[in-house]
């Protein structure tokens, strides 16, 4: 027992071994696997339950607004043909026609789309394999519905919704989810909104937490292969990133103590992983996720609370510039396609940025083929040249030209609760369940003496900075005062997270925050490397 209250990550990771699971939660996607695993589980933090309230998919998001206003548009348009002058490319408005130069067809510094990309997703199967039930086969088969059926399991809550002689699944997650067609009577949940509990009016707190622990769950059980019976033999490690506040810390140590009957948790920070990770003890890591990009300074494995940066921008946001340049161009087909509203439009928007986008001057163009998603009906191929595909991820460094979605702030009374959570959760005692061994009863549900010796996160909300890239990450590493230490920083800047992948993005980091540094600071070099990382010091 006073082992585990003083237990650090990697001390669990050598003695508990392949019964430690690692959870990573993002902005839009959850990591998670076993800890001697090479690579974890992505999966999309969503779910979609049943519902006869509605005829039709629904989205159960925070009142989203994407209407964009006339000044934010203007400012867009400004940013676009600020990037193309960097570039050397034509203006936004510029027709082709009047250069002196070929448009050329190319691919991203490598990305050598591979014929699989191209490959259409397929609607989600909505419908409980039956065997017995060849009316439900066929009317999947014929609406155009294909994919794997789920199993029932204990914990989920799955049930058997009749809809004539259809039984429709009660709980559907991950991509899966993603891919349910509109005309389907579900809703469509994420408990994770850039950065933060999707808390609203129209989702409160008690369902973000079950659909949580719901998606967690089934994660456990049906991919890792962990049941109830066997969780009090495993530890969790929550790796989790600076953008969340206390109270959301607790509620998620909650789940995995209480609900989830892990046999004990400790809490991570993603950047102290990150840097552990790769062997350093001193870094700037930059996480670049998919709708938020953090920044934090880490000195000798402490993470620098005042250095922390949050930008609410991040992979998914450079998707829809991508949709927005094309249409403006006059590229994109004669399509509907709508990421906020037909989530499957957004896996395709996000493939297309992944195969095809990338940082490098002149014209990146590029044949690729679209698909069109309508009502169930199977997905249109339509091929089509995309254009101007070095602009949409130069937006991590002019923000003004992804123009983020507005959503409302959850409830700032929610967050105005003063103590520190991480101490009160460290003294808090859990009750013993009769299944527990006496060896694996932690009777504490974290900690390790160093959480006390300085504030690693604040209780307050963190604020979401209106810069671009380079500038939070140099302001960030120059909060610390210090030339000795603003020196190693600028020389160890780890870049994490999916939007990392991005061709070229980092010979443009290293360029533009080396011009960022103010010219009477004595700093010179620039140093950025990119490290995906997500088990702890393996």
């Amino acid at each position: 027992m006073d082992y585990l209250k003083t237990v650090i990550p990697s001390q669990l990771v050598a003695d508990r071994g392949s019964n430690l699971v690692v959870i990573n939660p993002g902005s839009a996607n959850i990591r998670i696997g076993l800890a001697p695993q090479d690579a974890p589980l992505n999966i999309p933090h969503c779910i979609a339950r049943y519902t006869n309230q509605r005829p039709k998919f629904n989205l159960r998001d925070q009142m989203l607004n994407s209407q964009v206003t006339t000044a934010q548009h203007m400012e867009r348009e400004k940013a676009y043909d600020t990037i193309a002058s960097l570039l050397k490319i034509p203006f936004l408005d510029e027709e082709v026609a009047s250069n002196s130069f070929p448009r050329k067809i190319g691919r991203a510094d490598g990305y050598n789309p591979q014929s699989g990309r191209s490959v259409a997703f397929q609607w989600a199967n909505v419908y409980e394999q039956d065997a017995g039930s060849s009316l439900a086969l066929g009317t999947s088969k014929s609406k155009g519905i294909t994919g794997e059926s789920v199993e029932k399991h204990e914990g989920t809550g799955a049930e058997e919704i009749c809809s004539g002689n259809h039984k429709f699944r009660g709980h559907i997650f991950g991509e899966e989810a993603l891919r349910i067609s509109p005309t389907e009577p579900y809703c469509l949940s994420r408990p994770i909104r850039r950065g933060h509990f999707n808390i609203s009016q129209h989702y409160p707190l008690q369902q973000v937490l079950e659909d949580m622990h719901a998606i967690w769950d089934w994660i456990l059980i049906e991919k890792l292969h962990i049941p109830h019976s066997e969780r009090n033999m495993y530890s969790a490690v929550l790796v989790l990133p600076e953008t969340f506040d206390n109270r959301e810390i607790k509620e998620m140590l909650s789940i995995a103590l209480r609900d989830l009957r892990f046999s004990s948790a400790v809490v991570h920070q993603e950047g102290l992983a990150a840097v552990f990770g790769n062997g350093l003890s001193t870094a700037c890591i930059v996480n670049m996720g998919a709708q938020v990009t953090s920044v934090v300074c880490i000195e000798d494995g402490v993470a620098l609370p005042n250095t922390e940066k949050t930008l609410p921008f991040g992979g998914e946001d450079i998707s829809r510039c991508l949709l927005w340049t094309q249409r403006h161009h006059q590229t994109w087909p004669q399509i509907r396609t709508d990421m906020l509203t037909k989530p499957i439009d957004l896996l395709m928007l996000n493939r297309l940025k992944e195969s095809y986008c990338g940082i490098k001057e002149g014209e990146l163009d590029a044949v690729a083929v679209v698909h069109s998603y309508e009502d169930g009906m199977p997905a249109g191929s339509h091929k089509t040249r995309l254009i101007a595909l070095n602009v949409p991820p130069m937006g991590l460094f002019y923000p003004t030209l992804l123009i983020p979605d507005i959503y409302p702030p959850p409830p700032r009374s929610w967050f105005h609760d003063y103590e520190n959570m991480l101490e009160d959760t460290l003294h808090m005692e859990y009750s013993r369940r009769p299944d527990m061994s006496d060896g694996l009863f932690p009777g504490i549900s974290v900690g390790y003496p160093m959480w006390e010796s300085y504030p690693i996160f604040s209780s307050k909300p963190k604020k979401e900075e209106k810069v671009g890239l380079a500038e939070a990450i140099t302001s960030s590493i120059l909060s610390t005062g210090r030339i000795d230490l603003q020196r190693k920083l600028f020389c160890s800047i780890q870049l994490i997270g999916g939007v990392a992948l991005t061709a070229g993005v980092i010979p443009a980091v290293e360029e533009r925050v080396l011009h960022a540094i103010p010219s009477n600071e004595a700093i010179d070099t620039v140093e950025v490397t990119l490290y995906i990382f997500f088990m702890l010091m393996i």
